[in-house]
């Protein structure tokens, strides 16, 4: 909104023609949000609280540590992170811009879903909410709207990485493939979020190297020396990706452990949709599978268990998803997510080392 007023006025220079740029504003988102999650951030924690008495249920299969040592933490705090992440979007944005909104329909209709399973976790006093296949089927409608949207405006080729240039155009299985990347995105998050900190730093991880991606592959000049597909406007998603992780950082100072709130399904399928929408968007959907590796290693820890079972009659883990195998290792709960998060760096600079090994 600040975008559209005050750049009109950027002939007359001084102030006015800050918000001409990308970095700027999204400095400015990234101050925006953590000062909304820090202002309001008690207030949600405590309104919560208050509304929910016994807090998250805790799965009854789950570490039994669990039953005890988070017992009455209040879950839904993603509706911190999405007042945060919308306001500062909102106010630093260019809301003209079609990847804005493409990515925030996504991000709060995920966020939406996510609440509605929370809310009938919480009165229901149970660790099942929304049914899976009808929570597939919202997630897939709205991402089905979105994905040929962006084709409309972003064609419907797929870029490879270490490749200069090189684009497959997928014709009509584009769009499927761009919804289970959303998809994905916002379930793989989803199951990664178990203990505290665990999920939320890997995002402002991802978010940060997407934010840069898409301030690359935005920009003629950056694309034409890299070798990467140029994606007009793509740029102005380095200012969601700045509220998403100042948002995440407000929030990491309430989740750190011990966590005084969970995000929820509220915030950790909204997360994951938003970094997946801004991968199709950027067309480095593969490249989010590398800066998201540890969201897969989640993933796919929990295929292989289910399969394991229902095949063999045999576990292949001790407990999925993989961080709760760990923890009935004997893994103290810091020690996994710590060293997750440096997986997650890892894993980032490798994703965007492939903007120039190409």
């Amino acid at each position: 909104m600040l975008y559209n007023l005050l750049s009109q006025y950027s002939e007359h220079g001084g102030m006015f023609n800050l918000f001409r740029y990308l970095t700027f504003r999204t400095g400015g988102a990234v101050l925006t949000a953590l000062i909304i999650c820090f202002i309001f951030g008690p207030g949600i924690i405590r309104w919560l609280k208050a509304k929910q008495k016994k807090g998250q249920p805790i799965r009854e299969d789950g570490p039994q540590s669990h039953i005890i040592t988070k017992a009455g933490t209040p879950t839904m705090g993603g509706f911190m992170i999405l007042l945060a992440f919308g306001v500062s979007t909102f106010l630093w944005a260019d809301l003209s811009n079609p990847y804005v909104w493409a990515v925030m329909i996504v991000t709060l209709s995920f966020g939406a879903i996510g609440f509605v399973d929370d809310y009938l976790k919480v009165t229901k006093r149970t660790s099942a909410g929304v049914p899976g296949k009808l929570r597939l089927l919202l997630e897939f409608l709205v991402t089905g709207a979105v994905a040929y949207w962006i084709s409309t405006i972003n064609g419907d080729t797929l870029a490879l990485p270490f490749l200069k240039n090189y684009l497959i155009n997928m014709g009509i299985f584009y769009v499927p493939f761009a919804m289970l990347v959303m998809v994905w995105g916002g379930n793989a998050v989803n199951l990664t979020d178990g203990l505290d900190g665990l999920a939320i730093v890997p995002v402002i991880i991802a978010a940060s190297a997407f934010g840069l991606i898409a301030y690359l592959v935005g920009s003629t000049v950056y694309t034409a020396y890299l070798g990467v597909p140029y994606v007009a406007g793509a740029g102005e998603l380095a200012v969601l990706a700045g509220a998403m992780i100042g948002a995440g950082l407000g929030f990491l100072w309430f989740n750190a452990p011990p966590a005084m709130v969970f995000m929820g399904d509220t915030g950790s399928l909204a997360l994951g949709g938003a970094l997946a929408s801004m991968a199709v968007v950027t067309k480095h959907e593969i490249v989010l599978g590398i800066i998201g590796g540890l969201f897969w290693l989640e993933t796919i820890s929990v295929i292989v268990q289910v399969a394991s079972f229902k095949l063999t009659g045999k576990r292949v883990f001790r407990m999925a998803p993989l961080h709760h195998h760990y923890e009935q290792k004997g893994w103290a709960e810091p020690t996994i997510v710590i060293r997750f998060w440096i997986i997650s760096v890892i894993l980032a600079l490798v994703g965007l080392a492939t903007l120039k090994l190409r």
